[in-house]
């Protein structure tokens, strides 16, 4: 199986369960890795028979500041959701990081890794 991944997309968003966290925008980072047959789009040379990283970044952007949720496990488990059910992948790793949360930590998040069914 081959892997499609993107790096560190820089998402500013309302996220957070104390009042002071839903004030202003906080800066996520993601990290994501996709696992497809690429073989089809390399064969073909046609972006639509691959999963288009510009539109999975989108997409995940898109969510996350249109629908502000408190825990960074709700919003992982909602774009993990996302990506498997919109995209040709058979599993998603999704990485968060946050990196304001903790002032001792150079940065804190949450790690999932999902399978279609």
């Amino acid at each position: 199986m081959d892997k499609v991944y993107i790096s560190q997309l820089h998402v500013e968003t309302i996220i957070g369960v104390y009042d002071f966290e839903k004030e202003s925008k906080q800066s996520l980072y993601f990290d994501i890795e996709m696992l497809t047959d690429i073989s089809a789009a390399a064969q073909s040379d046609d972006i639509h028979l691959a999963v288009d990283y510009a539109k999975v970044s989108e997409r995940i952007s898109v969510h996350t500041t249109g629908q502000p949720v408190e825990l960074l496990e709700t919003l992982v488990e909602q774009l993990a959701e996302i990506i498997l059910n919109e995209f040709n992948v058979t599993q998603v790793m999704l990485r968060v990081s946050k990196p304001a949360a903790v002032s001792a930590a150079k940065t804190v998040g949450v790690e999932i890794t999902r399978v279609k069914h």
